[in-house]
């Protein structure tokens, strides 16, 4: 989708930010971001899923491409959102890298995978030793969960838990991703969307 194509029309309100996101996945990923705004937010989300492509170096390549083509605002922001699965440090290191080259940029990792910031939704999420451990306990919660989520079933209430949940996890608070098993950033990324959510009815 060009960049034009937000442009808003003549006597309509621009969006206030824009939230361009890279995601590993190319289903459960980009449905949970965009329903977080809602259908009449000032703040519009875009996710660049690659579908098989979910290597991080291919993760940050759509990201760099878009860029290369459309230019970010000083108030959007540009997130790589990607699971620790088998990955190397050498692998997320160039990403980790890369958040650090504007104050617009992110990064945020879940550890083992995605699931586990939505199993943060219905409870604490301790005691995960693998990645199919992680599955298996959110299926206790949507039995018919199947790489992907109906938001519907999400209330903000839960996504204000999980944040909370995340934060206690990362503690000491890390400055690159987190190496443990168990934890999630994605959190400081939904807090920013909300964050300025919320602010619409200010």
């Amino acid at each position: 989708m060009s960049r034009r194509q937000f442009k808003r029309p003549l006597g309509e309100r621009r969006y206030k930010k824009l939230f361009l996101i890279a995601t590993e996945g190319s289903k459960t990923e980009p449905t949970y971001f965009t329903s977080l705004t809602g259908a009449a937010s000032v703040v519009h989300v875009k996710t660049l899923e690659g579908q098989s492509r979910s290597a991080p170096h291919q993760v940050l390549k759509r990201m760099k491409d878009y860029l290369d083509r459309e230019r970010l605002q000083p108030s959007d922001e540009a997130w790589l959102v990607v699971d620790q699965d088998r990955w190397t440090d050498d692998q997320l290191t160039k990403l980790h890298q890369w958040s650090l080259q504007a104050t617009n940029h992110g990064f945020a990792l879940s550890n083992p995978k995605f699931e586990y910031w939505l199993l943060l939704h219905f409870e604490d999420g301790s005691g995960i030793a693998s990645s199919k451990d992680c599955t298996n306990r959110l299926k206790r919660w949507i039995p018919d969960y199947d790489k992907g989520i109906d938001t519907r079933k999400i209330a903000l209430a839960q996504i204000k838990q999980a944040i909370r949940r995340a934060q206690k996890r990362d503690h000491p608070r890390c400055t690159d991703w987190p190496r443990t098993m168990g934890a999630t950033t994605v959190y400081r990324l939904v807090e920013r969307i909300l964050g300025l959510f919320n602010d619409r009815g200010r």
